[in-house]
Order: structure tokens, then sequence, then C-alpha cells
């Protein structure tokens, strides 16, 4: 009988588990459990207000890759799992494993009031879609774009693809010779916005909002929002239209699984990927918590790493030896501005910022073309 090993994803990580799983041994049997055979390129939802990328541009089929990857796919959400990690249970029955790697992404922490009233970007192409419907609706007023975080895991926050919806709107409102008749706001609980890539980034960054006009409100907590206004802690900001990413924390049906979890509500892992003490589970991406500098992103480049080492080390269990892969801690982005790009690079060593280049913004859509030809 082939040694069983499932999946929980199909993003940025379980896909480089796919990969990997397969190039480390052809006859694993593989599931992927998810709820449709597609990924989703998030990176470039920043692209559809402006037209740049439709809908249908992002969303990958992965039939044709799960077959040249030889992988099973389950149709279904996961539910919970057995105490010894054996049985995952879904929407659709119940799976046994030899080897568990959960991939299945994080989960917007939706509990500020009024938050129904905002446009979560990254929640999926039907909010970049709105973002695009609300702007060519607007002939004039107020947009306010922030992001939160997690209070009880600081580093579970997502605020990169908030600076580029925001610089990438002021771009698309003068491309349209209309700004004019726009006030662009930016709002943020901390007095350092993005102090996680480094404080040259800050600076480069609050730079740019200045050049551009674009007003800034930071160090003061949201309390809540309503259907024209955001509340904060000192007063309201009133707006027309709210792009709100709040923080992260980890999928509902963790509570249903017995594993280790952090303060922040993620799959606790140890530097090889292993959640807690449980025996051959594994966790990459955003669905886990791990060991390292607080400044650790939440991007797919990272997931991807983490994915890999996850693999590798699953693999090696199952075979009897003992695990060793690490993951290097690297953030690597292109904040894009629709026409130029600031790429921003960190590891435990360096950390650099070069400046707003249009060739960024093509390296940016070179990488996205490169990434995706590998599920086509």
């Amino acid at each position: 009988m082939s040694t069983r090993i499932t999946i929980v994803g199909a993003g940025f990580a379980a896909l480089t588990a796919v990969r990997t799983l397969r190039a480390g041994d052809r006859n694993v049997e593989i599931t992927v459990v998810a709820p449709k055979a597609e990924l989703v390129y998030l990176p470039s939802l920043i692209w559809i207000p402006s037209g740049l990328r439709q809908p249908e541009d992002l969303r990958i089929p992965l039939d044709a890759f799960f077959r040249r990857m030889n992988v099973r796919f389950h149709a279904g959400e996961a539910t919970g799992l057995s105490a010894d990690g054996r049985t995952l249970y879904t929407t659709d029955g119940e799976l046994g494993n030899d080897g568990l790697l959960i991939a299945s992404g994080g989960r917007f922490i939706k509990k500020l009031p009024g938050i129904e009233h905002t446009i979560t970007p990254c929640e999926g192409i039907d909010a970049a879609v709105a973002i695009r419907d609300r702007l060519q609706a607007m002939d004039g007023g107020t947009i306010a774009v922030g992001f939160g975080t997690n209070p009880n895991e600081p580093a579970a926050m997502r605020g990169g693809p908030m600076f580029e919806f925001l610089f990438g709107t002021d771009t698309l409102l003068r491309r349209q010779r209309r700004r004019e008749r726009f006030k662009v706001v930016f709002f943020n609980p901390a007095a350092q916005p993005g102090k996680r890539l480094g404080d040259k980034a800050v600076n480069g960054l609050l730079g740019a909002m200045a050049a551009r006009g674009i007003e800034t409100h930071l160090g003061h907590k949201i309390t809540g929002f309503a259907p024209d206004k955001v509340l904060t802690e000192i007063g309201e900001i009133p707006a027309d239209l709210i792009l709100f990413m709040p923080g992260i924390t980890g999928n509902a049906w963790f509570d249903n699984t017995g594993l280790a979890r952090s303060a922040g509500g993620m799959l606790k892992a140890d530097a090889l990927c292993r959640v807690g003490a449980a025996d051959r589970v594994y966790v990459a991406g955003d669905s886990g918590s791990f060991p390292g500098p607080g400044w650790m992103p939440k991007q797919a480049h990272m997931a991807d790493l983490q994915a890999d080492a996850a693999a590798r080390n699953l693999l090696a269990e199952l075979a009897g030896r003992e695990p060793q892969h690490t993951f290097n801690v690297e953030l690597m982005c292109i904040v894009d501005s629709l026409d130029k790009g600031m790429l921003v690079t960190r590891t435990e060593r360096t950390n650099r910022m070069i400046r707003p280049l249009s060739a960024l913004h093509w390296t940016k859509r070179a990488f996205e073309w490169n990434y995706l030809r590998k599920y086509r």
C-alpha cells in the first residue's frame, strides 16, 4: 500500500508542497483537500481596480497540474482532525493519511464593530472587483485605506497589499485626471506602519504618501467603522470608501483538531514546521505560527519556503529518517503603484530598499507570469 499524504489547501504553500513531495518521491499518494481545484493569485489583486488584470486572469484551474503531479483532488473543506492526526474530517467525508500537511491559510479577524462597512481586498477576486466598481461609480469623496493586526500575534498582518492599493488608487485617479476630486487617507494604529519592512522602507512609504498628497492618521487605536467613517480612539475619519485589512488568525476548523495553538490562534510550529507534539503533522504559510524574528512576513514567498521545508521533513519522517530541514526567514516584496515598484528585502543580516522604478513594476509582472506557468 502506498504512503498517503494529505495536504489541506490549494494556495501557495500547498502547491509548493505538492511539487516538493512529488520531486522527492514518485510513488507517494498525494491528496489535496480544498473547496475548488484552483489557485487564486492574490498578489495581483491590486491590478483589478485599474483593469490591468481581469478576474479570469487570476483564477488558475489546477486540474492539469494535478494530473501532471499525479495528485488526487478532494473537493471539500476541512472540519476537524482525529486526536492522532491520521484522520481528517471534511465536509465531504473523512480521509485517512500517513502524514498531514496543513496549508489552509489564515482567517481575517472581523470583530471590530461595523467592519461590514469596509472592503477587505485580500479576501479574493470579488473584493477587488467591488473596489473597482466602487471607484468607477464615485465622482469624488474620501477614500480611506488602512490595516490592523492580531493583538495576540503582531506579526499576523498583511500590510504590503494595502500600501499597493493605496498608491495604486492614487495613480489610477491621476491617470483618469480626477485625483483633485478625491481625498485619500491612510490610517493605522501604529505610529510607524510597515515597521517590519525596516526603517528605510517606513520612511520611504511615508515620504511617498506625503509626495502624493495622501493624508495620514497614525498611532491611534481603531475602534470601529460606520458606513461613512472610520472610528478611532481620538475621533473619526470621514470616508466614502473604506479599504481595511484586519489581522489574521487561525482557521475555525483548528478548534476541532486538538493541535497546539499560538496565542494568536495559529498552529504552533517548530523550526522544522512540525505542529507541537503531533505525529507527522506539519504546517506551512498563514496557518502557522513559527519561531523567528518578529518581522517574519505573512506572504507567498515565506509560505513557499516553509512548505518546501515541511514537505522535505515529512518525507524524511515517513522514510524513518530524522527531519532536519529548516527554512530561511526572508522578506521580499515589490510595493507596486501601477507604473513603478519599490523593492524591499530583509533577512536576519540585511535590509535593503530600492526606490520606486518602472523596471520593478515590470519585474513584478514578469514574476507573476513565471510563477503561474508552473500551474497552467
